[in-house]
């Protein structure tokens, strides 16, 4: 069993910066892909971004979020710069069961099996 614990939301202006974490614990996620998904309000969730045998972002935040892991603390990050109100949403946080070798697995939630309590992030005009 894999928890998850994301933090670093909160309410910003367009064209700030934010950082998101997610903490793992129960067993390490260094061999899982870990991935950022967002639901905004009335919307699906969406997918973000990924990490693990390679990085992938959504076309939506591509140049302005970066992915990161730090092994070692077996965290997960989402810079996050150039925010627009678009970007306003619920940030979760999941994990894997595996590596995903194909990135185009990494925008299906089914691929998914842990999942954080979710990060709100509003961002103000």
């Amino acid at each position: 069993q894999v928890q998850l614990v994301e933090s670093g939301g909160g309410l910003v202006q367009a064209g700030d910066s934010l950082r998101l974490s997610c903490v793992a614990s129960g067993r390490s996620t260094s061999t899982y892909t870990t991935g950022w998904f967002r639901q905004a309000p009335g919307k699906e969730r969406e997918f973000v971004a990924a990490v693990g045998w390679t990085t992938d972002y959504s076309d939506s935040v591509k140049g302005r979020f970066t992915i990161s892991r730090d092994n070692a603390k077996n965290t997960m990050y989402l810079q996050m710069n150039s925010l627009n109100t678009e970007d306003t949403a619920v940030y979760y946080c999941a994990c894997s069961t595996r590596m995903l070798y194909s990135s185009s697995l990494y925008y299906s939630d089914a691929q998914y099996h842990y999942w954080g309590q979710g990060t709100q992030v509003t961002v103000s005009s």
